[in-house]
């Protein structure tokens, strides 16, 4: 395939039809991929079942209501985000006006992840769309039966000069990034993270990295056990943890541990009644491949053979690609589990005396893309937030920050660079262009041209102190 063709297609699209094009030409390609997304619901949920096994109620929550949701606040505020916002000048430049015009960036690449494969491909095209971009889309080669349903959906609503799915292995990846893109979308792992932003540096692409991290939780002993047990497993089991904000290890005052584990099983027994009917007849969400399954499985039976103890769990296959809900208790910071970022349905459990001791083993990591604290400490919650810092913060909760269209998600260094959704997504794809319009003869700026007067020395003067 002629990636080049394809992107110089792009190109010329873009400069002639798509960039001159009135807001209201954007806002009705995202009403018509809003329909497609309902009219295709069905598509959708089987084509992730196929590559899954992930029921349609999950398909439904996490790959479908974000997009509609995304779709729904992007075109109520796409008036007031784009277009030209003037700004006032300060005093020194009297009679000057000023404002910014939010233009597209232009052709755009956007590399999605496996994990969400149809939620994570579709969200930063509502970006781009509102922004007035082009873009090609590589969805994961993981998922081949979501991926080819991308490419029907891209195909359907637009043409391939404007919006195209190029399927395709870390090949494919690679040699798409040897293209002068106007901007990059990548989810994904850091460590390919790395691998993009080296390739956007050559040509000083601008990159949004949507990258992961060692989500720490914290419950201390004012925290509502039941209510944050329930939402842990709901969290943590999402997608079978397999998502970039999940629970990766809960950290839980001494005080309150034995009863929060207590809880936890309670917690998955009410929100999983029929689990063992689903995990022995293989309806449980699968694990993407053997090779993540395998890794995961090693990080479970290498913690417990370190002295972690299994208190919910048993029963993995990595032929099947079968991670049943695990728990363990008595996790220590030494743990191998501890040592990456878990990606599947494995919580392990860390007690703590004092909050300050969570607070300085996650400075001394890398900034994690979430960080949860259920308490009812005001101060705790305060002291959490102020000396830590990780792309997002929930409070008695966890992962709902993804689907809030209103927040900017991102990381921060080493789980992120840049934020999506809402105005921060439609920003990632447009260029804020100043515009900065004189009036013609004398300005105010001229009274301190050269040469350098005593008249003009004053003025120079009063322009630092007063203006």
């Amino acid at each position: 395939m002629d990636f080049q063709s394809i992107f110089d297609q792009q190109r010329a699209h873009f400069l002639s039809v798509v960039k001159p094009a009135p807001l209201r030409i954007r806002k009705e390609k995202l009403k018509k991929l809003r329909g497609w997304i309902m009219a295709n619901r069905k598509e959708i949920q089987h084509a992730v079942f196929l590559d899954f096994r992930k029921g349609p109620e999950d398909v439904d929550l996490s790959e479908i209501k974000p997009l509609l949701a995304e779709i729904d606040h992007t075109t109520r505020h796409l008036d007031d985000w784009s277009g030209y916002h003037a700004v006032s000048s300060p005093l020194y430049l009297l009679g000057s006006k000023s404002g910014i015009l939010h233009e597209p960036k232009g052709v755009t690449l956007i590399i999605a992840p496996w994990n969400f494969p149809f939620m994570l491909a579709v969200n930063p095209l509502i970006s781009a769309i509102a922004a007035g971009c082009c873009a090609v889309i590589k969805p994961s080669e993981l998922t081949p039966n979501t991926s080819a349903l991308l490419e029907r959906f891209a195909t359907d609503l637009f043409p391939p000069e404007e919006v195209t799915v190029i399927q395709g292995d870390a090949s494919v990846s690679q040699s798409l990034l040897e293209l002068k893109w106007d901007h990059i979308f990548f989810t994904g792992s850091p460590q390919v993270g790395k691998i993009v932003m080296a390739a956007a540096s050559k040509h000083l692409t601008s990159v949004t990295l949507e990258l992961g991290g060692q989500n720490p939780v914290v419950v201390d002993e004012t925290a509502n056990l039941k209510d944050a047990a329930e939402k842990l497993i709901w969290g943590k089991l999402l997608n079978n943890g397999q998502s970039c904000v999940s629970v990766n290890a809960v950290f839980v005052q001494e005080k309150v541990k034995l009863q929060l584990e207590v809880e936890l099983v309670k917690a998955f027994e009410k929100l999983y009644p029929d689990h063992k009917n689903q995990i022995t007849s293989g309806d449980w969400i699968r694990v993407v491949n053997e090779r993540h399954t395998q890794r995961i499985a090693k990080l479970v039976f290498s913690t417990i053979e370190s002295g972690a103890r299994e208190i919910l769990g048993g029963g993995i296959s990595v032929t099947e690609r079968m991670i049943p809900p695990t728990i363990l208790s008595d996790v220590t910071l030494e743990s191998p589990i501890l040592k990456e970022e878990i990606f599947g349905p494995v919580m392990p459990i860390l007690s703590f005396k004092h909050i300050d001791e969570v607070i300085g083993w996650m400075n001394s990591q890398e900034k994690p893309l979430m960080a949860y604290i259920f308490s009812k400490s005001k101060q705790n919650i305060q002291h959490f937030i102020d000396s830590t810092t990780s792309g997002g913060v929930a409070v008695n909760e966890t992962t709902l920050n993804f689907v809030h269209p209103g927040l900017p998600f991102g990381g921060v260094n080493n789980s992120g660079i840049g934020k999506a959704h809402g105005k921060a997504g439609f920003l990632a794809f447009t260029n804020e262009r100043s515009i900065f319009i004189q009036r013609r003869g004398l300005t105010t700026m001229k009274l301190a041209y050269p040469p350098y007067t005593w008249f003009k020395k004053l003025v120079i003067e009063v322009l630092l102190k007063w203006l």
